[in-house]
């Protein structure tokens, strides 16, 4: 044992370990208060802060915050602070991903907070949502119901009885009697209301879905095949796509106006900056794949390319 010792005693870096141990104890010991006395190891809390944290706390859907709470959440903030002040003296904040994403995240944000967004007018609105008309197309619409003709029970007649029941129903009501006793069960509902294309593409497939958007209202139709087997079908209503009147969509092309200004002056200030750089490349990357690397000056570590 003293032997595992001794040879511990005998290794450098441990020696180098416990010599800086005892100049940071000594130096704290002597220099008790010289840490706190430094401004910059001060940790202030403004009546602000505070004031956040209540509305943190409340926009929660909380009731108002008791002295005791208070206290755990002032606490928690300053063990926040303090920690990250420390994480920064120990250089936790370098290379690393997550801190360097959410710092360039925050930046973005910063575009947005320091931009003086104006609000638009009537007529660049109308404009824009001329412009932009197509965002803003609502799908086609289809109202039907359906007759199954299922392949497990009917095999490879089931698409012939599909067609001799069509003919059986020429001229007769949706809901006449003698409809359904043609059909077999299906296993989910025989009437959708007002579907878009992609619900009726979900739930039957989109061959299924391209033919019933094609058929006159009013009559049977088919037979049409999905992944289920072969149906008919009758279209109370097919509504095409439309553009619906700006005044009716007003607040969302106000949003998507807001939004693309957004995005031009986050990409304005990101310019900016980067016109400020000079990326360096390795060799073998190709500049000219990437769209952002267009136009930029490229310097590699081994000399101009």
């Amino acid at each position: 044992m003293s032997i595992a010792i001794g040879r511990w005693l005998r290794e450098p870096l441990l020696q180098f370990l416990l010599v800086g141990l005892l100049l940071f104890v000594g130096y704290h010991w002597v220099n008790p208060r010289s840490r706190r006395s430094d401004p910059a190891a001060r940790v202030m809390l403004t009546p602000d802060d505070v004031r956040q944290i209540r509305i943190a706390w409340l926009s929660q859907g909380r009731g108002d915050l008791s002295p005791e709470q208070l206290r755990h959440l002032v606490e928690a903030r300053v063990r926040e602070e303090i920690l990250y002040r420390e994480a920064l003296a120990l250089g936790l904040d370098k290379d690393d991903t997550i801190v360097r994403r959410r710092m360039a995240q925050k930046m973005e944000f910063l575009f947005e907070d320091v931009a003086a967004l104006r609000d638009p007018t009537a007529d660049e609105l109308r404009a824009w949502f001329k412009k932009n008309s197509e965002r803003f197309t609502l799908p086609a619409r289809a109202t039907f119901r359906h007759l199954y003709f299922s392949p497990d029970r009917r095999g490879a007649r089931a698409r012939d009885d599909a067609s001799r029941a069509l003919a059986n129903l020429a001229g007769k009501p949706a809901d006449g009697p003698a409809a359904a006793t043609l059909a077999d069960p299906f296993m989910l509902q025989d009437y959708y209301g007002d579907r878009s294309f992609d619900d009726v593409a979900r739930t039957f497939g989109p061959g299924f879905a391209r033919a019933l958007f094609e058929v006159a209202p009013g009559a049977w139709a088919g037979p049409f095949e999905s992944g289920y087997g072969w149906h008919l079908v009758w279209a109370d209503s097919i509504t095409p796509a439309r553009v619906p009147a700006f005044e009716d969509v007003e607040p969302e092309v106000r949003r998507q106006w807001m939004e693309g200004q957004r995005a031009e002056i986050r990409e304005r200030a990101f310019k900016a900056m980067r016109a400020r750089y000079q990326v360096v490349l390795p060799k073998d990357l190709d500049a000219a794949a990437s769209p952002s690397l267009r136009g930029t000056k490229v310097e590699h570590p081994e000399g101009p390319r």
